[in-house]
């Protein structure tokens, strides 16, 4: 039985606008309407690629998606960053509503979407269970009956009185998701749990989500963590520019991500000057890129940073993740430097040889200045390949992990 069933779905969005459009927009598609014409403003709404830029006013955030989801089914939604997740997630949580389509859910939903989204920062642990618990549909008696099992899921008894604005963010987080994952709704709402907070949190997050489908209760999983998804899911949608281009097994889906992800590898960036350079009006990127062109396992891998500051004399972090095709951060690497305002200032990281599984990898950079404040980011700057060219005669397949060092054993 299908417990989320969505047809012929489009949201529309305007550009630069809080709302959905103007008065008199929102008159003429009155107009329209009344008289059985076709909405005016579909025919010039453009695509969404934040990629581009657009001469229109309005995109479609979503276009034409259709699935359905049965009772005691985990679906992932994958996609890159802009693809309509996070849309599709709040429309379905009736958080804002379609420009047209068809959606029917059977059962309660439980969605704290950006977890933690209800939490009051000068409120307490204590006071924020009940305020967000509220907040997503439950009963005071049932909150009372969960509170301490609530609790020992968040692990954070100690601080249960403290006001969540002295929280940390993994704290926060652990909270917000253990009200949200004991609330018992028939569909629970995820959109990337795992993405902030240790380990151990996320392997509980995981093993929960897999007691509530286990229970026969229907989770909506976002994550770009692909390991993840296809740890937890036993289906799963992709979306491109908000439409759907791939559904079906999880594990179908993916390798579907991965590839078109694998097909648009590049590995430099460049600009001539200030005023063309990435960035903001703190820091310009003139030069990303990554060599040799083409990268062996054993070669050691230069990343070369050029960049403009415009911040006033003091120090500033640079600072990048380095990221897999599954979206699995292999590990993350800074430099603080003394740059004088406006001055070009070049910087180079080698990463050694013999220590990167063969696969694809991108850069995410940030910039962070003197009071940890963050001043600059931006994901997927460059991307790269390293290849195993020469397997040898002893060749078994690829070596398991996702870095593979040559240890010293004795």
């Amino acid at each position: 039985m299908d417990v989320i069933k969505v047809e012929n779905l489009y949201k529309q969005y305007r550009l630069g606008q809080v709302s959905t459009g103007t008065i008199s927009h929102d008159l003429n598609r009155w107009w329209y309407k009344v008289r059985g014409k076709e909405d005016p403003y579909e025919k010039i709404t453009e695509v969404n690629n934040r990629t581009q830029k657009t001469s229109g006013e309005y995109v479609w955030a979503l276009e034409d998606v259709n699935f359905s989801v049965e009772k005691g089914e985990v679906l992932g939604i994958i996609g890159k960053n802009g693809a309509g997740k996070s849309t599709l997630l709040k429309i379905l949580s009736k958080v804002t509503g379609p420009t047209k389509g068809d959606i029917k859910v059977r059962g309660r939903i439980a969605s704290p979407l950006e977890v933690g989204t209800g939490f009051h920062p000068e409120l307490t642990g204590r006071e924020n269970v009940f305020l967000n618990g509220a907040i997503l549909g439950m009963q005071k008696s049932e909150i009372k009956a969960k509170f301490d099992e609530i609790v020992a899921f968040s692990g954070v008894e100690k601080y249960i009185d403290t006001p969540v604005k002295r929280y940390s963010s993994g704290m926060y987080v652990r909270l917000a998701f253990a009200v949200a994952a004991h609330l018992e709704p028939e569909i629970l709402i995820i959109d990337e749990v795992l993405a902030v907070g240790d380990a151990e949190f996320q392997k509980k997050c995981l093993g929960k989500m897999k007691d509530v489908s286990g229970q026969g209760r229907t989770v909506l999983f976002v994550s770009h963590n692909m390991t993840a998804v296809n740890a937890l899911c036993n289906k799963a949608i992709l979306l491109k520019h908000g439409k759907i281009i791939s559904t079906g097994r999880t594990h179908d889906v993916v390798n579907e991500y991965i590839k078109i992800n694998s097909d648009n590898i590049r590995q430099n960036i460049q600009f001539e000057n200030k005023e063309t350079a990435l960035g903001n009006d703190l820091i310009k990127i003139k030069q990303v890129s990554v060599s040799p062109d083409e990268i062996d396992l054993e070669d050691d891998i230069s990343v070369l940073f050029e960049f403009w500051n415009m911040l006033p004399n003091q120090q500033i972090t640079l600072c990048f993740d380095l990221v897999n095709i599954r979206e699995q951060t292999v590990f993350s690497t800074a430099t603080s430097l003394f740059v004088s305002p406006n001055e070009l200032f070049k910087a180079k990281c080698t990463i050694p040889g013999n220590f990167l599984n063969d696969d694809i990898y991108s850069i995410t950079v940030y910039f962070i200045d003197e009071e940890r404040r963050p001043v600059f980011s931006k994901s997927e700057l460059v991307q790269f390949e390293v290849k195993e060219t020469d397997r040898g005669y002893a060749y078994f397949g690829k070596v398991n992990g996702v870095v593979r060092p040559q240890l010293k054993w004795e």
